[in-house]
């Protein structure tokens, strides 16, 4: 029937048709039969296509439908390509596993269903099945390679497209659509790469001589061919890669040299740029074109067209994180490591950039500091890094002493915040080598930052709320802001040395923190709370002297702010909770010494944490509950804490867990409910958890008394549950309660069972079963060479 139907439609639509004209040409009948003609290929294939491998009839026919499917990908309709991408992923996917297995032909055999030889007369082995399979298909897959190298969609790291007008520009607003057809095209690639590397590199090289000739040059072949090169990244072997990658930096940067027009220009270093950075390993492996591009790249920096400075910046930094060892190292033939001639040329290489662009480029050479071993280099490198934003630094505070009224200059506000994110970005790439340069500035930074929250307040106190929104007091904030984010930054980079905390933690404290306390409302900046988790986390017990001020200082007045309902001061809430977390995990012998007032508000403020719809919050009440319960547990006040607040949390968990509203917590609130049902039944609890004066019943033991209680609790929320179902779950709480999997899939039942539950979208309810595979289908991904872009990989690359 398919031979027939393919004879018919030779006769209506000859495979020598130029698809894409006769598609934008057609009539909207003749489109709609093209649309349909695509998606009977895709979903008669998907079913039918091992039939049609079984004889040289059926497989001519294959062959020909396999063409016309081609050709209809061509044609210029979103909709249509997308059909007929999703089909070639599936069938490239196939043929490639069973190349990728072909060490374990039974699976390979067993995998595409094949049992017996597909043409009469090829041996019976199945390795012999797989090569024949392959070689069917070998015509089709290097036309589809042409196909992808043609039409590939536009990767996120390029900034420079092409406007409905035809003119260069820089992309305003990321496409999601076109983010997704990349990743499926890119994996596609790949694939069709590991099939045959010969063809891939054959092809791309041919496209890339024609755009150097001028025979095929337009914006979008280059960019196209370009995006093709470097969405294959990783898949080749080094060798292949050196060699290829070696006549397609050449040729790009032979092209930049001898296209003329500004905009051709700015299309052929978006291509250079982007290609270079998908190549760390060539780069590593190839000092002078890794100082070529790199070179390059400062050129980039000064052309004024929209996004090429953004993304020579950016590819600056991608490059350096994973060559860094090689820009501080004397390479052959050099004088000096490329740093320091780096650091010379510095003012005249970012005199054209923007500050943001300026901060980038910090952070990249930053990074390139890090890696130098000697102590005395790295730190003169950094002195030479700083040299310019010192010395309006110290121009600034000169001034300043002498008139401090020279600091409320809106420009020179605009001047400090600027050299504050410049040290930001810096300290973000050097850790604890940041040490010399935050030392240097550390105490005029507190005091500006000091006098610039009087400012402020004073600014509130007078002009009400309103003045929080003026232009001036934004500005003022702005700098407190990044004043605490480059202490945090530091610290949070900084390895964990005592002597880093006991220098800059002690002098924060009145300027920070008392200055939190006295601010009104509207002048507290939540980066105080995110800081001071920083320190916790990172100083651990050595922080237990220091809490009770921090308490003191933060806890009652924010509470305030957050409590009065679920919106205003977004900001302070989830960092008010990440603070608290913080001391709970490290500092919790301060915790105990808190009143039982201030413990009922600490334990109030985490239930109304978790009560939160905001998923942040909600997540970080339920960890830092599940901190505070297991802390207790340890200690010589269990009985005393649990008698409290042990039925007050169950019953606060058990109303999250069954509204439908929380189901994103739904893992945490499990946790904290086997917690709670295995510690009822422990020998820790050696008291009773109800209130013996007014309970007259004595019950035999907390287990007794906790499964009566529940099943109340839960014959009130759920009034149309039997007694008899309410109790069976809650023994099965009891009895599953030693094992985690059996009692998460218990509650799970239930409450699926729910009526609440059962008309809902579940999901989050299974959400750690979705991650574990998603984890599983990131390992798949890392063992196919590629398909995970060697950019991406976040591990340490070697580059020695």
């Amino acid at each position: 029937m398919y031979i027939i139907f393919m004879v018919q439609l030779q006769s209506i639509l000859p495979p020598t048709t130029n698809f894409l004209e006769a598609y934008a040409k057609g009539s909207s009948e003749e489109q709609a039969f093209i649309q349909n003609l695509a998606l009977f290929f895709t979903s008669f294939y998907k079913p039918h296509i091992r039939v049609l491998e079984s004889s040289q009839e059926n497989i001519n026919a294959l062959l020909q439908g396999l063409e016309y499917l081609i050709n209809i990908s061509y044609v210029d309709d979103t909709e249509v390509f997308k059909v007929c991408l999703d089909y070639w992923n599936s069938l490239v996917l196939e043929l490639f596993e069973a190349h990728h297995n072909l060490d374990n032909p039974a699976a390979s055999a067993n995998m595409m269903g094949l049992q017996m030889p597909m043409i009469p007369g090829v041996g019976d082995g199945v390795g012999s099945q797989l090569m024949h399979r392959r070689q069917l298909y070998a015509g089709p897959m290097s036309k589809l390679r042409s196909l992808m190298i043609c039409r590939m969609a536009k990767p996120e790291e390029v900034l420079i497209v092409e406007d409905e007008n035809g003119n260069i520009v820089r992309e305003t607003m990321k496409d999601n659509d076109v983010l997704v057809q990349y990743k499926i095209m890119r994996e596609t690639l790949i694939y069709l790469a590991h099939l045959d590397h010969e063809d891939t590199e054959r092809q791309m090289l041919k496209k890339l001589s024609k755009q150097l000739n001028g025979d095929d040059w337009t914006w979008n072949n280059l960019n196209t061919l370009c995006w093709a090169i470097g969405s294959i990244s990783g898949s080749m072997v080094e060798e292949q890669e050196n060699r290829f990658l070696v006549m397609v930096i050449r040729d790009l940067l032979n092209l930049c040299e001898i296209t003329k027009g500004k905009d051709n220009k700015a299309v052929i270093a978006s291509n250079i740029m982007y290609v270079v950075g998908q190549y760390p390993r060539f780069l590593r492996a190839h000092w002078k074109f890794l100082k070529t591009v790199v070179n390059k790249l400062f050129e980039f920096m000064h052309e004024s067209h929209p996004g090429v400075q953004d993304m020579a910046c950016d590819t600056f930094l991608k490059i350096v994180q994973k060559c860094k060892r090689k820009f501080v190292t004397v390479q052959v033939g050099e004088n000096e490591p490329f740093v320091s001639e780096l650091l010379t040329t510095l003012p005249a290489t970012i005199a054209d950039l923007e500050p943001h662009q300026i901060h980038s480029f910090y952070e990249s050479v930053g990074n390139m500091i890090q890696a130098e071993p000697d102590p005395h280099r790295r730190d003169e490198y950094l002195r030479r890094l700083m040299e310019l934003p010192n010395q309006k630094w110290a121009e600034i505070i000169g001034q300043a002493r002498q008139s401090v009224d020279y600091l409320k200059d809106p420009d020179v506000i605009r001047a400090v915040l600027n050299i504050l994110q410049t040290n930001t970005s810096a300290a973000n790439s050097l850790g604890t080598y940041f040490l010399p340069q935050i030392s240097l500035i550390f105490l005029d930074m507190l005091n500006v930052y000091r006098m610039y929250s009087e400012l402020i307040s004073t600014s509130i106190a007078q002009g009400g709320r309103y003045a929080s929104r003026t232009s001036i007091v934004k500005l003022l904030r702005s700098v407190k802001r990044e004043t605490l984010k480059l202490i945090e930054t530091f610290l949070d980079k900084a390895e964990d040395q005592p002597h880093i905390g006991k220098q800059f933690v002690p002098p924060m404290m009145d300027p920070v923190l008392g200055d939190y306390a006295r601010n009104l409302p509207d002048a507290r900046e939540s980066e105080v709370l995110s800081l001071f988790a920083t320190i916790i986390n990172k100083y651990k017990r050595a922080m237990i002297e220091d809490v009770s001020r921090i308490f003191e200082a933060v806890f009652q007045c924010t509470l305030e702010m957050i409590t009065k309902n679920f919106e205003d001061y977004p900001e302070h809430r989830l960092k008010f909770f990440s603070l608290l977390q913080a001391i709970a995990t490290h500092c919790f012998p301060a915790l105990i010494h808190l009143s039982s007032e201030q413990l009922k508000l600490v334990m109030d403020s985490i239930i109304w944490a978790f009560r939160h719809t905001e998923r942040n919050i909600a997540e970080t009440g339920l960890n830092l509950l599940l901190a505070m319960l297991k802390n207790f547990q340890a200690s010589e006040f269990c009985n005393q804490f649990y008698r409290t607040y042990f039925s007050t949390i169950e019953q606060e968990i058990f109303a999250v867990l069954t509204d439908t509203f929380h189901k994103p917590g739904f893992k945490l609130h499990v946790l904290v409910l086997q917690h709670l049902f295995c510690l009822v039944e422990s020998v820790v609890m050696s008291e009773p958890l109800w209130d013996v004066a007014t309970v007259p019943y004595p019950y035999p033991n907390n287990g007794m008394f906790i499964r009566e209680y529940t099943i109340k609790l839960l014959s009130t929320s759920f009034p149309n549950m039997t007694a008899t179902e309410v109790t069976q779950f809650v023994n099965g709480l009891f009895e599953s309660r030693e094992d985690l999997v059996s009692f998460k899939n218990h509650i799970r039942d239930f409450l699926v069972q729910s009526k609440e539950f059962s008309a809902q979208d579940n999901k989050d309810l299974y959400a750690e079963e979705a991650a574990a595979q998603r984890e599983r289908e990131r390992q798949r991904m890392l063992s196919i060479p590629g398909l995970i872009a060697p950019s991406e990989i976040q591990d340490e690359m070697v580059d020695s």
